[in-house]
Parts: C-alpha cells; sequence; structure tokens
C-alpha cells in the first residue's frame, strides 16, 4: 500500500518532519519532529510541533509512533511534546545506546545518566516491521553518519535520516564520533538496491542554488545525479572524497545543545537546586 506523506519544512534548521498515513481517520506515525530552539536566549519554543499537530487533529489522524533516524545534531527533538499532546511511543535505533556513551563521556553527563537507551519507549532492531493499520513501516539500519542511524521503508517510501540528501546536495558528513565514510557508502547502496521508482524521503534540505526547497526524490534520480554517490562512484572514491570534504565543514550550529536533548530522547537535563536545568559547553576539549 502507497503512503501518504505530508511533510513540514523547519526553515531555521533546515529540517523535514514527516506525517506519513493511511487516509484521514487512520493511525499514523511522525518522524524526526523539531523542537524550536532559540540559541540566543537558551529558550524553546513549539511552532513547528504545532503545525504537525494542527495537521494530524484535522484529519483526525491516530498517532501511534513517533520515529527519530538518529541523534540529531542540528535540531531538538519535539518527541515528548508530541506524544503527549497526540500520544504514541518514542523509538529510535537500538544502536543509540553507543551514541549515548561516547557523549555521556565528552558531556561529563550525571552519573545517574544511563546509556541503555532507557530514556525511550522502544529500541528498533535491525529489519524489525511493525504495523500501524494497514500499513507498516520497517527498519533498515544505516550506519555511517552516526553508528546509530536508521531509516525507515512504508511501502513505496524511505525515509533516509541523515544518509543522502537531494542529489544536487550529496551526501551526508561522517565526522562525527563514530562515523565512518565506508559504512555511509555501504548504507547507502543498501537503500539504492531497491525499485528504482521507490520514494526517498530527505531529512534535511540545503539548496546550492536559488531552486526552491525539494525533500522527496527518488532512487532512480539518486543512481543517476547525486553528486557524490551517483552509479560509477566506487566505494574508494567515496571515502576519499567524504574524508576530504569533512574537513572543510563547520559544526551545525546547534550540535551542543541538540546532541545533549536528543540522547534523552527530548528530555531535559534534570533540574539543579534552583529548579533550572542548564546545558554544557565544553571548552577546549581535545
Amino acid at each position: 500500500m502507497k503512503p501518504i506523506v505530508k511533510g513540514f519544512f523547519d526553515k531555521d534548521t533546515w529540517t523535514v518532519t514527516y506525517v506519513v498515513y493511511e487516509s484521514v481517520g487512520s493511525p499514523a506515525i511522525i518522524i524526526d519532529p523539531v523542537l524550536n530552539f532559540d540559541q540566543k536566549s537558551g529558550r524553546t519554543s513549539k511552532g513547528s510541533a504545532d503545525e504537525v499537530i494542527k495537521f494530524v487533529n484535522e484529519n483526525q489522524l491516530r498517532i501511534e509512533w513517533i520515529l527519530e533516524t538518529h541523534a540529531h545534531a542540528d535540531h531538538l527533538t519535539a518527541a515528548p511534546y508530541l506524544q503527549e499532546k497526540l500520544g504514541g511511543k518514542i523509538a529510535i535505533g537500538k544502536k543509540i545506546q553507543e551514541v549515548q556513551k561516547v557523549f555521556k563521556s565528552i558531556f561529563n553527563l550525571e552519573e545517574s545518566f544511563k546509556a541503555d537507551g532507557s530514556q525511550f519507549d522502544i529500541l528498533l532492531n535491525e529489519n524489525e516491521e511493525i504495523k500501524f493499520g494497514n500499513l507498516k513501516f520497517k527498519v533498515i539500519f544505516v550506519p555511517g553518519h552516526t553508528p546509530a542511524c536508521v531509516a525507515y521503508e512504508v511501502g513505496d517510501a524511505i525515509f533516509v535520516g541523515d544518509t543522502i540528501f537531494m542529489p544536487d546536495v550529496g551526501t551526508a558528513r561522517c565526522d562525527f564520533p563514530g562515523g565512518n565514510p565506508t559504512a555511509l557508502y555501504r548504507s547507502i547502496q543498501k537503500i539504492l538496491d531497491r525499485p528504482a521508482e521507490t520514494r526517498l524521503f530527505m531529512c534535511h534540505d540545503y539548496p546550492p542554488t536559488d531552486r526552491l526547497i525539494s525533500y522527496e526524490t527518488t532512487i532512480g534520480q539518486q543512481r543517476a545525479k547525486n553528486i557524490h554517490i551517483h552509479d560509477g562512484i566506487s566505494e574508494a572514491e567515496f571515502v576519499e572524497m567524504r574524508t576530504a570534504r569533512d574537513k572543510t565543514l563547520d559544526m551545525p550550529m546547534l550540535i551542543l545543545p541538540a546532541i545533549q536533548i536528543n540522547i534523552r530522547a527530548g528530555g531535559m537535563p534534570p533540574q539543579e537546586d534552583n529548579g533550572n536545568s542548564y546545558l554544557k559547553i565544553p571548552l577546549n576539549v581535545l
């Protein structure tokens, strides 16, 4: 069955949140929701998530799952807020535990922070299939950008997270802790092995020209035109390109707050004795 896909583009983080469903009144899933964050003031807001809530309510959808493709470095997740308003279980790939262990050390998080994925309702296994109504999503492990990245396949659509972007943008960086360009190449090939007409939905779009924002393409278009990994690009060529390119990239603007929140499934750090929560900024860390 071909799912209906509604995308919501957040212009501040270049991120797309998806609602995937069968019809009006059916069960649905949400993928990669955005919580707005003003870095200058340290304040969160819910405008992007409220757009999703409005759409879900207008279409009488029943949210069963809120899925994360990985612990994002470029936006905070709105999963707990959406769960409060709409229900559903918050899920991510089970290898999030590896990412949590790394960043618990980097940020020297409180001893009580458990690097076992227990902050999420469900940890998903590779190739696991879960039904929602007459649809189902299949979990595809796609490490490379991070070791915990997953994609979600629903009917003729795959939600690729941060593995591959629109053909004129290319592929995801691999220089975060645990990232690996060889793994990313192989993960992308796993996706591109599907039929050419398979729809691919991006987690982000960063237009290199003045073209309009776009976040849907096909496997056929990617194999023919992706600037980093079109047909004919070998693994060695890709790894060389990706490694060199990643050395030139700045860190995402929101990486420090985003990682600390997202490895907690969107939860805030524990309140301190004055009732406030605080994020950490590592200084001159080697």
